[in-house]
């Protein structure tokens, strides 16, 4: 379900400084398989995230790349 180190890394970001839940981070992650979408691209899909966290998303993923 989690690819790789920079997955893990990722979602314990969207826990800790987002403070998703654990549910809602498993809805993405249920979806990615069908959809095969980027995470922060399903959570805000899902409306489990704004445009204000996904910028905050996309800003820590430029910084951890």
């Amino acid at each position: 379900m989690v690819n790789g180190n920079s997955d893990k890394k990722l979602l314990q970001f969207l826990h800790s400084e987002l403070s998703l839940s654990k549910a809602d981070i498993a809805v993405a992650l249920r979806h990615r398989e069908f959809d095969q979408g980027p995470i922060p691209m399903l959570l805000w899909q899902y409306g489990l995230i704004d445009l204000q966290q996904l910028e905050k998303i996309f800003d820590w993923l430029a910084e951890h790349a």
